[in-house]
C-alpha cells in the first residue's frame, strides 16, 4: 500500500506536533499482547529488564502513540508489514512517542520489541494513545523458545564497530541471532540474558565465581538483580530452551572448570524444574577460541551425557562456528550484524529439525 512508502517519515515524532485527537489506552487493556518476563505488580506500570520483551497491539484508526517512563531506552517498532524502525525514550521529559499517524482509516498492527538490556534504564510501559480503538491482536506463533544467554544473545554492540566504546544505542537484540532465528522459524522467544553474566562466574569476577548474580542466581526471578518477584513458569512453557553461556566464565584466564561444570548442572536443574517438557540445548560460541573453546565444549558434552545417563534424554548440544573477523566485529570484539546472521543461518535448521521431533 502507498502509505508504507511514507510511513517512516511519519514515525518517531513527539506528541507535541499537530495530529489527530487521541484517547489513552491503559496497559491493562486485554487487547494488548505481551511476551517476555514482565512484572505486573503495578498493572498500570508494567516493567521489565530483559531484551526481547514484546508489546503488541492491533487498532482501528489512523494514529498510535506509545507512552513509557521517561528514559526507558530503545524499542524496535513495526507497523503492519512496513520496515522496522527504532524508537527512543531518552531524557526526563520524553515519555510519549508517535509510532504512526495519518494512516488509512483501517485495522493496523504495531509490534514493539525492547532491543537493549534494561538493567540500567529500568523501563516501564505506560500505555498507548490512539484516535481509534484497539482490536484483537493476531495470535502469537505456536512455537515457543526461551533463550538464556550473555552479551552475545543480547546483541551487545552489533550495530557498533571495533574500537568504539559501547553505547546502548549500538545494541540491537532485534537483529541478534536469537530473533533472526525466530523470524525464520515463525516462532516467538522469551529472553533471559545479560551482558557479562556466566553460568558460575561473571566477566572479570574472582576464580571462585559470582554466586550473588550469576545466571543460576538470577534465573528464577522475573527481573534482573531484583528478587521481589519469582517468575511464574506457568506463564511461559517453551518447546525449546537454548542456553548460550560460558564466554564470561572462561574469560581473563581466571576460571575453575569444576565450578563451571557445577554451574551448568545447577542451571540445567532449574530449567528442567520450571520447564519439565522442554528440549534443552546447550549452545557454544561464537566468541570463544583455542583452549577455552575446547574446555567449554568438553564440559557441555559431559553435562549433556550425564543428563542422558540420569534419564533426561531431552538435552542437546549445538556449536556455532567461531568468529574469525571475516564478517567484521562489533563493539569490544562482539559479533557484528553479519556474524549474527551467520549464527542464525547455522542455528535455524538445527532448531527446525528439533521442533519436528
Amino acid at each position: 500500500m502507498k502509505y508504507i512508502k511514507t510511513l517512516l517519515a511519519l514515525c518517531c515524532l513527539c506528541c507535541g506536533g499537530a495530529a489527530a485527537q487521541t484517547a489513552a489506552i491503559a496497559p491493562t487493556d486485554p487487547h494488548i499482547q505481551y511476551v517476555g518476563r514482565i512484572c505486573f505488580q503495578n498493572p498500570e506500570r508494567p516493567h521489565f529488564s530483559y531484551p526481547g520483551t514484546q508489546i503488541n497491539v492491533a487498532f482501528q484508526g489512523t494514529t498510535l502513540r506509545m507512552k513509557c517512563k521517561p528514559g526507558s531506552g530503545y524499542f524496535m517498532a513495526q507497523i503492519d508489514d512496513a520496515e522496522p524502525f527504532k524508537v527512543a525514550f531518552r531524557g526526563p521529559r520524553d515519555s510519549v512517542v508517535t509510532l504512526c499517524t495519518a494512516l488509512p482509516a483501517a485495522r493496523h498492527t504495531a509490534r514493539l520489541m525492547y532491543c537493549i538490556e534494561g538493567y540500567e534504564y529500568k523501563p516501564e510501559f505506560w500505555g498507548f494513545q490512539t484516535d481509534g480503538q484497539l482490536t484483537d491482536m493476531d495470535p502469537l506463533p505456536a512455537k515457543k523458545v526461551e533463550f538464556i544467554g550473555n552479551s552475545i544473545t543480547c546483541g551487545y554492540g552489533n550495530e557498533g564497530r571495533l574500537g568504539e566504546p559501547f553505547r546502548f544505542e549500538t545494541e540491537n537484540h532485534y537483529y541478534g541471532y536469537a530473533q533472526l532465528t525466530m523470524r525464520r522459524l515463525r516462532a516467538v522467544a522469551s529472553i533471559v540474558a545479560r551482558s557479562g553474566i556466566g553460568a558460575y562466574r561473571n566477566y572479570g569476577a574472582p576464580k571462585d565465581g559470582s554466586p550473588a548474580d550469576n545466571m543460576p542466581a538470577q534465573y528464577e526471578y522475573t527481573l534482573y538483580n531484583d528478587q521481589t518477584e519469582r517468575w511464574d513458569f506457568s506463564r511461559w512453557q517453551p518447546d525449546v530452551v537454548c542456553i548460550n553461556l560460558g564466554t564470561n566464565d572462561l574469560s581473563t584466564d581466571n576460571y575453575d572448570t569444576a565450578l563451571l561444570k557445577q554451574g551448568y548442572k545447577r542451571l540445567l536443574a532449574q530449567v528442567r524444574k520450571g520447564n519439565p517438557k522442554a528440549k534443552v540445548v546447550f549452545l557454544c560460541g561464537s566468541m570463544l577460541g583455542g583452549k577455552e573453546l575446547d574446555i567449554c565444549k568438553r564440559i557441555l558434552n559431559e553435562v549433556t551425557e550425564e543428563a542422558h545417563k540420569a534419564g533426561d534424554k531431552l538435552v542437546y548440544r549445538f556449536d556455532f562456528s567461531p568468529q574469525t573477523g571475516d564478517l567484521g566485529y562489533g563493539t569490544d570484539w562482539h559479533p557484528s550484524l553479519r556474524q549474527h546472521q551467520r549464527m542464525a543461518d547455522e542455528l535455524t535448521p538445527f532448531l527446525r529439525q528439533l521442533m519436528k521431533e
